[in-house]
């Protein structure tokens, strides 16, 4: 809520085509994309490199196992909270299986059982219970964003059963948790971004509707948007 103030101060005037995109908030938005912009050219960019270059691919994938490990108790929750019954049951049966014959989530037997794999969050779930998305914002160090997904991350950290575990050097633990999951995401993404980046007139632009494109394709779990659709 403080980060969307000081975006609403910043905005003197609005143009009518930041509008049409949902994004009032334009050139505060884009002065904070550039700052984001910098500090991933100076600092993730190159930490993502030593990463890929240190760690082989065999142990990338171990990372990778782990922590989506970690993130199932999150999804498991917003699964029942969407009524999708069915995918809470995938869930489970991938974090017990995973945690067991898994080795604790360092291996993925569950997707050698056919249990497929798919992520949730708060977010999705205001989306699929008709709450809007609000005007489209870039948060520091965050990004692309928008309220409802910001109020989905806030209580995506309370439903975290990790966070209500009390032991020595717990805080850091959160913040390594948290900063490898970023290595983890820019690692596997890093190629993508690079290449919407050198095909982009306005990268911008591309981001916010990329973000938005995906986020309404998760609520809508790849399901047509029949409400766009023609009336014939």
């Amino acid at each position: 809520m403080a980060a969307l103030g000081v975006l609403l101060c910043g905005c003197a005037t609005t143009a009518p085509e930041a509008l049409a995109a949902n994004d009032p908030f334009e050139p505060s938005n884009r002065e904070t994309f550039h700052f984001n912009q910098k500090l991933d050219k100076y600092f993730v960019v190159p930490t993502v490199g030593a990463y890929i270059f240190a760690v082989p691919q065999w142990g990338r994938t171990r990372v990778h196992d782990f922590l989506d490990e970690l993130s199932l108790p999150i999804t498991f929750g917003n699964d029942l909270l969407q009524g999708e019954f069915t995918l809470g049951r995938q869930t489970a049966e991938r974090f017990v299986v995973n945690a067991t014959l898994g080795l604790g989530g360092l291996f993925d037997p569950a997707t050698r059982f056919h249990v497929p794999n798919h992520g949730n969050d708060f977010g999705i779930t205001l989306g699929v219970w008709g709450v809007r998305e609000g005007p489209y914002v870039v948060l520091p160090l965050i990004g692309p964003n928008n309220p409802r997904d910001t109020v989905g991350f806030v209580a995506d950290f309370y439903m975290d059963p990790l966070h209500y575990i009390r032991y020595k050097q717990h805080i850091w633990w959160d913040a390594g948790h948290e900063y490898m999951t970023l290595l983890d995401l820019r690692s596997q993404t890093y190629q993508t971004v690079q290449g919407v980046q050198r095909s982009s007139l306005d990268f911008y632009s591309s981001m916010r509707s990329l973000y938005r494109q995906l986020r309404n394709n998760e609520i809508r779990r790849a399901r047509p948007e029949s409400q766009q659709l023609p009336a014939f």
